[in-house]
């Protein structure tokens, strides 16, 4: 169980038996496994790779940031950020970012902007007037940083596994409708012959990501907390063990993915299957 987690995580042969080339840092999480950290319903995550000192995702607030410095990360190192979409609990900490950083660039989707509501009168989009800032980058729904780095929304692609908004809206000049999440993009990480995916909600399905995309790793929320556990099982939960499980893909997942639904999947999958939580740090 989750529970049991923490106190197992390092001790974990699978761990112990990773490449030592990338490191992973999670700066923010809905949960935590040290006291010393704090937790809020967000993410955020450091990545060192060959050529980069990398953030994906911001956080709710600026706590991430309290968190980066007892984790022993220099903020203001970051020469690469991404946002995978527009809602306040992975970029709402952009504002603190930069004024740690001075330089790097911060790539979101152009449709990150876009006015996103959980019912009329709650908007969880991003602060608009960081619009003004000239660090940011509106990317198209494909784009290459460099040779290691790039990004996509798949929007052009169907959707083979069915995905509806969760009650997510977007507000138009002619009202509300329901979000298909064209501003959500994945990051696609090129570590030699692996491609690593981060994927910071999975709105568009996490079963249709890994389809498109077939990452040798998957990093991410799998937006699954809304699945309830009826006398203890779930039948999308069993169908999406099982889908996922038949890919060669190792996964580490986390924030909207659930606690119970976490134990429940981790259950099937097995150690194909790991939770991220503020303060851990991992080797991939």
């Amino acid at each position: 169980s989750f529970s049991e987690l923490c106190n197992l995580f390092d001790s974990a042969p699978c761990i112990k038996q990773r490449r030592e080339n990338m490191k992973l840092y999670t700066l923010m999480e809905n949960t935590t496994c040290r006291p010393d950290f704090d937790a809020e319903h967000g993410l955020s995550l450091y990545i060192e790779t060959d050529r980069h000192r990398l953030l994906f995702d911001i956080g709710q607030s600026g706590t991430f940031a309290d968190n980066a410095e007892k984790l022993g990360v220099d903020l203001a190192a970051v020469d690469c950020a991404v946002l995978s979409h527009g809602h306040y609990d992975h970029g709402g900490g952009l504002k603190r970012f930069l004024e740690i950083n001075d330089h790097a660039p911060v790539y979101l989707n152009r449709n990150a902007f876009g006015e996103y509501y959980h019912g009329p009168d709650r908007y969880i989009g991003l602060d608009p007037q960081l619009k003004k800032s000239g660090r940011l980058i509106l990317t198209p729904d494909k784009f290459e940083i460099d040779d290691e780095l790039s990004l996509c929304t798949c929007n052009e692609k169907t959707r083979p596994y069915p995905t509806d908004s969760a009650g997510l809206e977007e507000k138009t000049g002619d009202g509300f409708i329901p979000d298909i999440f064209l501003h959500e993009q994945y990051l696609t990480i090129r570590d030699g012959d692996r491609r690593i995916v981060l994927s910071g909600c999975s709105h568009k399905g996490i079963l249709n990501i890994v389809e498109w995309l077939q990452p040798d790793v998957l990093i991410g929320g799998f937006h699954f907390k809304d699945k309830e556990l009826s006398s203890g099982r779930n039948a999308d939960l069993d169908l999406a063990a099982q889908i996922l499980g038949g890919y060669p893909t190792e996964y580490y997942t986390c924030h909207c993915t659930g606690l119970p639904q976490y134990d429940y999947l981790k259950l099937i999958m097995g150690g194909k299957l790991h939770y991220l939580s503020a303060g851990q740090t991992i080797e991939i």
